[in-house]
């Protein structure tokens, strides 16, 4: 199975910047889709940013673009968020989800980590 391990995260000002870090382990053969996304009390989990299957692009959320970049190893075992410019509404707990076979012989499957908060101040 694929376990996904969040870390970075802390108490930044506005204006500042902040990198998470997503690492996978456990046993899996490959990743297909690695992400990170917001969850905030009260509202649904948004997007941040995902490296896509296969092409090798990456799609971000709307209030991210420009200013979040993400990118990953030479492996495809870790993720890594970047955060520029954060603001308060980036405030949230920051999940790295991972689509992945963890198998051959099994079925790709979706896989969370627990999440890192992060708090952005004014």
């Amino acid at each position: 199975q694929v376990q996904l391990v969040e870390s970075g995260g802390g108490l930044v000002q506005a204006g500042g910047s902040l990198t998470l870090s997503c690492a996978a382990s456990g046993r899996f053969v490959r990743l297909y889709k690695m992400g990170w996304y917001r969850q905030v009390p009260g509202k649904e989990r948004v997007l941040v940013a995902r490296r896509n299957s296969g092409d090798g692009t990456f799609t971000y959320g709307d209030a991210m673009r420009g200013r979040f970049t993400i990118s990953g190893d030479n492996a495809e075992k870790a993720l890594y968020l970047k955060m520029n410019s954060v603001e308060p509404e980036d405030t949230g707990v920051y999940v790295c989800y991972a689509y992945a076979r963890a198998q051959w012989g099994r079925a790709e499957a979706d896989y969370w980590g627990q999440g890192t908060q992060v708090t952005v101040s004014s």
